[in-house]
């Protein structure tokens, strides 16, 4: 097997952004902190122009996701774009190294930068490098706890920056499971993965590969089948059937086809409850029924594909939404890093199951809906509303079921 088909997927690695203004050093630093010529090195300001990311290990923090980006004081004709850019990874970041000339000390950018980042609560830290050029350099008193002296050039600290980054988490926090806390040990699980036009030829989705591999490493059994196979292998397995995990494009038929006393979730209701948005996307399903014609619905997805002729975002969530409403909304669409920043003009988004995404990014666009006062629901919670079964497929989770039985 080829090693990216068996790498650790960005959206569960740490995501790492260096940020600062043109010539800090940034994309010196990425390159010292890998080893290896990423990003292009010049003297010419502006030299980075797009993000540029690299996949490594550092530990004992683990799988991280390195990301240089522009320089935040781009003033050239394209700047604006720029910066907006590098903003887009700052969305999407578990931890933030702002890089400063310590020639020239924390300017106006920085500080803005900074304040930023502290607003967001993202663990930072504040690498002042080129201090080989600077040997009388002092870290800022109000900085100390959160800084430290670096030279790319010369690889100065750049071992005592990889222990203060992977320190930067503060004590680590045991994985949160996808679905094993919800089984007994040596469970049995049914998995239903349609193999229709729009799914990847050769290959299982995200949330079906780390389904089975979760289930793999705490010694339970999965048993992966195609919906029309359903009924033959609950006929054969029965009562020793713990769960049933379906796509929710499936659930019209896997609903008939599984017994009330069998739990049923999906992949993507899993997924939101992983990434902790479960209990928020359950209100924004509940707001479906009360869409009217005209309203501004997005519809958004995590990652970019080209679209089939029956593709779930563009066709079939939204005849189910006219069906279920009986209004005609008005549909938009969004897809990859291309979610919008001013959401007030929508009634509701309906966002994907967020399976590339990592959690940084799903809990900034979530509180991007909830401080615009915007019901935000992803696709599994909203399939199931409308086929009338959430209750069915929250009884996983009965800590939610009073918000759709109250």
């Amino acid at each position: 097997m080829p090693a990216s088909l068996n790498a650790t997927p960005s959206s569960e690695r740490i995501h790492i952004g260096l940020f600062g203004c043109r010539n800090a050093g940034k994309s010196s630093l990425i390159n010292a902190i890998t080893g290896q010529d990423l990003a292009i090195v010049s003297d010419f300001k502006g030299t980075t122009t797009d993000p540029v990311s690299k996949a490594m290990e550092i530990l004992p923090l683990g799988p991280v996701l390195l990301t240089d980006t522009p320089g935040m004081d781009d003033d050239s004709d394209l700047g604006q774009s720029r910066i907006e850019k590098a903003r887009l990874v700052l969305r999407s970041t578990d931890i933030a190294l702002l890089v400063v000339d310590a020639a020239s000390g924390l300017n106006a950018f920085d500080r803005k930068l900074l304040q930023e980042i502290q607003a967001r609560k993202i663990p930072y830290l504040v690498v002042f490098n080129k201090c080989d050029l600077v040997p009388a350099f002092t870290l800022p008193e109000e900085l100390k706890d959160h800084s430290m002296l670096v030279s790319a050039s010369a690889g100065t600290r750049i071992w005592e920056l990889k222990e203060r980054i992977s320190q930067a988490l503060g004590k680590e926090e045991k994985k949160k499971p996808l679905l094993l806390d919800l089984l007994e040990p040596h469970a049995l699980v049914v998995l239903v993965v349609p193999c229709d036009e729009s799914a990847p030829k050769g290959r299982l989705i995200l949330p079906q590969q780390q389904a089975i591999r979760e289930l793999l490493d705490g010694h339970c059994s999965a048993v992966v089948v195609q919906p029309q196979e359903l009924p033959g292998v609950i006929d054969l397995l029965g009562k020793k059937i713990s769960l049933v995990v379906t796509d929710s494009q499936a659930f019209h038929i896997v609903d008939q086809m599984v017994p009330p006393e069998i739990r049923l979730t999906s992949f993507s209701i899993l997924f939101a409850r992983y990434k902790g948005q479960l209990s928020s996307f359950i209100d924004g399903a509940l707001q479906l029924k009360k869409l009217k014609d005209g309203d501004p619905v997005l519809i958004s997805e995590g990652c970019t594909h080209h679209r089939q002729c029956n593709d779930i975002g563009t066709v079939k969530l939204p005849n189910w939404i006219r069906n279920y409403s009986g209004a005609e909304p008005e549909f938009h669409y969004s897809s990859g890093k291309g979610f919008p920043d001013d959401l007030s003009p929508f009634k509701l988004v309906v966002h994907c199951g967020a399976c590339m995404l990592n959690a940084q990014e799903v809990a900034y666009r979530q509180s991007a809906a909830e401080n615009q006062q915007v019901p935000m629901t992803n696709y599994g919670i909203a399939i199931a509303c409308m086929n009338g079964i959430l209750p069915r497929v929250l009884a996983p989770f009965p800590e939610l079921l009073k918000k759709v039985k109250g």
